[in-house]
């Protein structure tokens, strides 16, 4: 049975799961410094910060911004020794389920073929594709804009919303003003 459990930086084993998960997972660019994440995951009521569970086990971790118009998953990875037996797919669909409303993420381009295979798992799970130019504002000073594209799921499109959502995610996930 897969579960999600919001957690802080008080739950420090699952919180240190988290940590090494997420550094483990994705390139230094693509997410912020480690003690602003902490900040965030302490401070933001709008940011949870999630462990998925499988029969209470950690395999994974999502976390998301909840915008109440729409939410953005930010972060989204199962543990490498648990991949490839359905957790992500049932934890991204149990979260679907449990927001009810649209869900609004961010790719990278699909020039390589990782890249590719992700879009099609988010494509199988019911999100679309938006084609439209995004960049990804760095999470670090220094570091440059990242070409990525969104997909969402639910009640969005990309010629009424893209605006409002890149809007959003600038300013409250990013801090672009």
């Amino acid at each position: 049975m897969i579960g999600l459990q919001r957690i802080t930086t008080a739950d420090t084993d699952l919180y240190s799961y988290m940590e090494q998960l997420i550094t483990q997972s994705f390139p230094a660019e693509e997410y912020r410094e480690l003690k602003e994440l902490r900040i965030y995951t302490d401070t933001k009521p709008h940011f949870h910060n999630n462990i998925i569970f499988h029969n209470n086990i950690p395999v994974g971790l999502i976390t998301y911004w909840d915008f109440g118009r729409f939410c953005y998953i930010e972060h989204f990875a199962i543990d490498p020794t648990q991949r490839n037996g359905g957790h992500g797919r049932t934890a991204l669909n149990q979260l679907c389920q449990f927001l009810k409303r649209p869900i609004v993420l961010e790719v990278e381009m699909p020039e390589e073929e990782m890249a590719q295979r992700r879009i099609n798992f988010y494509c199988r799970q019911g999100f679309s594709l938006w084609e439209k130019p995004y960049q990804q504002p760095p999470y670090k000073p220094g570091d440059d804009y990242l070409p990525m594209l969104l997909m969402a799921y639910g009640n969005i499109q990309c010629e009424k919303d893209f605006d409002t959502v890149k809007e959003y995610l600038y300013r409250e996930v990013y801090n672009v003003k």
